[in-house]
């Protein structure tokens, strides 16, 4: 039987917000759904978190886009964290977020019993590895289950075929080198609470490696192996098996990086977003297209690996040893106005470009160009030959149609 003949559901694209601005990239670039932290219980104390106003506005643009917006609430309460849960449930409920993201059962009890209405998900921290796992959670209420990332492929079906929770599951980003919601190396390494918001990413730390002979000293062996030890994961991309995800149930595609760019958040949502539209549209003759992988190696920081869909990680899916060479493109620009009569784009700089880089221009729905930059204007009309200040405006030509929101890197 053809994939056509199968009843497929479209899954959402939920995309990370660590700010309002990287919220209303996300959706302008395609994601059906943003996860946010509040300032308090997220997993991201160093991430902008929102207030309760900016939650409300990030909503208010949320629906006008018809996007949903759920709050991430899912760190590990130790005794007294918990104080004042249920005001900030209730709080999050009245200003009508989706739902929260909870890994606790204290909070989840809290948000169930003190802020009924409210819906809840339950995060990747807590390690959902099995169909037995989220029935018991979808009978204490919850409507969405994240899943750990080192469920595979084939549990994914099997936990597909046995209930009927909504499930999530990670398709892009940084992956951890731990069981999800288990580290406890930044506790050790650094006094700071890896499942309290404070991880200081110690697997990404570089390690020496020893030579320890029995009963002799341990010798060093600095400048003999390709690089310093490392046990840090690469990162995750499903980009090339979004049929297997969709026909497997994921109802959500959930894309890692409240702490990224918005260079990383718009990339990779349009890409996202482009890969699920056309699945959708003709299941039976999709194709995975070379640009969009292309596209996100535009914005990638690590090499990219499966994580442990198909098979369990090897060494060489940890940054160990010689890696691939990954260009580097900076993002310096986006559009804030386009004059069709004289081909002027108005643009804020973001980082230094000058007269005479080659630069691309980007956009929803994969509307990109490359051109030259062959003059620019500061506000007052004055001739410039280079950007020098982060958010200035400046007025330049440009070679095809631009829209406002459209971004500008350039490869370093």
């Amino acid at each position: 039987m053809g994939t056509s003949k199968k009843k497929l559901v479209r899954p959402e694209v939920l995309a990370p917000a660590g700010t309002l601005e990287k919220l209303k990239t996300a959706i302008h670039y395609g994601a059906d759904a943003v996860y946010i932290g509040g300032n308090a219980y997220s997993l991201r104390t160093r991430a902008g978190n929102f207030t309760y106003e900016e939650m409300a506005e990030g909503l208010a643009y949320a629906r006008a886009h018809n996007a949903k917006v759920y709050v991430a609430a899912n760190m590990v309460t130790h005794e007294g964290n918990e104080k004042g849960a249920g005001e900030f449930f209730r709080k999050v409920r009245d200003i009508g977020i989706d739902a929260v993201i909870v890994s606790d059962p204290a909070l989840i009890e809290i948000a169930i019993t003190e802020a009924p209405g409210l819906a809840v998900h339950l995060s990747t921290q807590a390690s959902a590895t099995n169909w037995e796992t989220l029935e018991f959670w979808r009978k204490e209420g919850l409507e969405r289950v994240v899943l750990a990332r080192e469920v595979s492929m084939a549990e994914i079906e099997a936990i597909r075929a046995k209930t009927s929770v909504e499930i999530e599951a990670f398709i892009h980003g940084a992956m951890c080198i731990s069981y999800s919601g288990r580290c406890v190396l930044s506790n050790h390494m650094s006094m700071r609470d890896a499942n309290r918001g404070g991880c200081s990413q110690s697997c990404r730390w570089k390690y020496e490696l020893y030579d320890m002979p029995f009963g002799e000293e341990r010798r060093p062996v600095k400048g003999k192996v390709a690089e310093e030890f490392s046990m840090s994961a690469v990162d995750m991309t499903m980009i090339e098996h979004i049929p297997e995800l969709i026909q497997n149930g994921v109802n959500s595609f959930k894309i890692e990086g409240r702490m990224k760019s918005i260079h990383y958040v718009s990339t990779v949502s349009n890409v996202y977003k482009a890969a699920v539209d056309s699945y959708m549209a003709d299941p039976d003759n999709y194709v995975c297209k070379q640009e969009w992988i292309d596209e996100l190696w535009k914005v990638a920081q690590r090499e990219l690996a499966t994580g442990f869909y198909f098979k369990t990680p090897t060494e060489n899916e940890q940054l160990f040893g010689p890696r691939r060479k990954i260009p580097v493109y900076k993002f310096i620009g986006e559009v804030l106005a386009y004059d069709p009569a004289t081909k002027m784009a108005t643009i804020r700089q973001r980082n230094h470009f000058s007269v005479g880089d080659e630069i691309e221009f980007y956009g929803p729905g994969f509307h990109h160009f490359h051109q030259t930059v062959t003059e620019m204007t500061n506000e007052e009309g004055e001739s410039i030959d280079r950007a020098p200040n982060p958010m200035m405006l400046l007025h330049m030509p440009v070679a095809e149609p631009v829209a406002v929101g459209d971004m500008i890197r350039k490869k370093k």
